[in-house]
């Protein structure tokens, strides 16, 4: 008889977004009259910029006419957009070269994807509160993994500590869920600490664009070491909207080596056995992302959502609400009132004013008691959805 891989015993029975579905859609069952205002999954509500539909089009329209028809593509990617990725680096002073980029089909998958490079005994250091696939993919995978929980004493943003030590170090900045982002000393000793003790940082960069703040990086490898020790995961879904239309990159520097193994070389491996490549059609509208009208473009949608984080930020304020993010974030980070824990603040945001956000449990222990707000929702809704914040708690 075969044997399933039994680590999946170890999972939560309920994904986190998963019971938030169940559970909304039990109350509208009951209330079918009701209209949800929904702050809770990161999905975007605006759609894609014109350069990058025009692109999509022209593309489509390449497939149609046997000179200009593509089949496969190379698998880590397309040559012209690791190029204009790269590019889009070096204008932030990050000398990287075209080769060290690689094509996705998304930050979520290659979040999972990439733990191919690590031996499956190696340790996973998760910073909590944090994106529940860190967890469960190396859950899948059976390793160890080590919580280093944070709070409000550090703003959601812990320094390594000794007795903390792992082969694989998660960061994400800006923060999901916390909205919280490192500056560039605070990265500078997660950089010293994993060139000290030979751990690989994977760094989650998937909202680096909604950083308004310009003394805080946007890449990890702004930091003087970092190539030697990290990868970047970057992702267009909440940058310009390809939540579906799937669209990432990663960033693998070829200084990153470890037991005379380059992960450069071992990702390129990796790729030409387990992927054809990336749509041609969705490339080339990736390649219009990092165009200077698709970059205009693309801001102009992030604006809204930064508006709609402002909207909800005066609210809290004006409550008396402690929080974290919103400012260089698209997620709010609040402390439940009242003592309140993060699943009876839900229960009470639905059932009395119809606003949905994310329980902070269910992005680790440390979460509990507080509670993350997406701002990718619609003007409309986002305006109503404080005004009723207000109206429940003024």
């Amino acid at each position: 008889m075969i044997k399933p891989n039994m680590h999946y015993a170890d999972l939560k029975d309920s994904y986190l977004f998963y019971r938030i579905a169940q559970k909304t859609k039990s109350y509208l069952k009951e209330h079918p009259d009701q209209y949800l205002y929904r702050m809770g999954i990161g999905d975007v509500s605006l759609p894609l910029c014109g350069a990058v539909i025009e692109a999509l089009h022209n593309a489509v329209d390449d497939q149609a006419d046997r000179n200009r028809f593509h089949g496969y593509m190379p698998e880590c990617g397309d040559p012209s957009l690791r190029a204009v990725i790269a590019d889009y680096y070096r204008k932030r002073g990050v000398r990287i070269s075209d080769d060290e980029v690689f094509i996705s089909s998304g930050a979520s998958d290659e979040l999972g994807d990439i733990l191919d490079l690590f031996d499956a005994g190696s340790s996973a250091l998760v910073m909590e509160p944090a994106y529940p696939a860190y967890v469960d993919a190396n859950k899948i995978a059976g390793r160890t993994i080590v919580h280093l929980p944070s709070g409000e004493n550090n703003s959601f943003l812990p320094e390594p500590e000794e007795d903390a030590k792992a082969d694989i170090i998660y960061l994400c900045s800006p923060n999901n869920p916390t909205g919280a982002v490192f500056s560039k000393d605070q990265l500078r000793r997660w950089v010293d600490f994993a060139n000290k003790n030979g751990s690989v940082i994977l760094f989650d960069a998937a909202y680096e664009a909604f950083i308004e703040d310009d003394s805080l990086p946007h890449s990890i490898f702004e930091i003087e070491g970092a190539e030697t020790c990290a990868i970047e995961i970057c992702s267009l879904s909440k940058t310009a909207g390809f939540t579906g239309t799937r669209l990432g990159y990663t960033v693998i520097p070829k200084s990153l080596s470890r037991c005379g193994m380059r992960f450069n070389d071992m990702w390129v491996r990796n790729r030409t056995t387990k992927t054809n490549g990336v749509s041609y059609i969705i490339q080339r509208g990736g390649a219009a992302v990092f165009t200077e009208e698709g970059q205009r473009q693309i801001h102009e949608n992030i604006r809204i959502y930064k508006d709609n984080a402002r909207m909800l930020m005066d609210a809290l304020d004006q409550l008396g609400i402690w929080y974290c993010g919103g400012k260089n974030a698209p997620y709010i980070w609040l402390k439940c009132p009242n003592g309140m824990g993060s699943w009876e603040f839900f229960d009470l945001l639905l059932q009395k004013i119809q606003v949905v956000g994310t329980p902070g449990e269910g992005f680790g222990a440390c979460g509990e008691g507080f509670f993350r707000f997406s701002t990718f929702a619609s003007q409309e809704d986002t305006k109503e959805a404080a005004k009723r914040l207000m109206n429940l708690f003024g």
